[in-house]
């Protein structure tokens, strides 16, 4: 059995999110995982990877052939361990100034 460790999508419509499985490489894209390893949510900013390392290691060890985006996953989830704060969480929010008032039908008659 040769065993691949890729995306399985979740998610609903125009809403994806995926799943890192271990999956015989003959099964469809959404078809029965051997074991869930982790997730990727695309929509998050930055982008949000959590993958089980052990359990990767371990399916690794064991023969499993990462897909050519979960290699780039792995890359990424090890580099950005601590995600850095951003200008907007370091900056206090500005105060909002009020919004501007239309003048009313009767006052706007009145002025004419």
């Amino acid at each position: 059995m040769a065993v691949r460790i890729r995306l399985s999508r979740v998610g609903a419509t125009k809403r994806p999110s995926y799943r890192v499985v271990a999956i015989d490489s003959r099964r469809p894209r959404d078809g029965r995982a051997l074991e869930i390893l982790g997730f990727y949510d695309p929509l998050t900013e930055p982008a949000t990877v959590r993958i089980d390392a052990t359990r990767y290691a371990d399916w690794v060890s064991r023969g499993a052939r990462p897909s050519d985006t979960v290699a780039k996953l792995i890359k990424l989830a090890s580099t950005a361990a601590v995600p850095a704060a951003t200008a907007t969480e370091a900056a206090p929010a500005a105060p909002k100034r009020p919004r501007a008032r239309k003048p009313s039908n009767a006052a706007a008659k009145a002025a004419e």
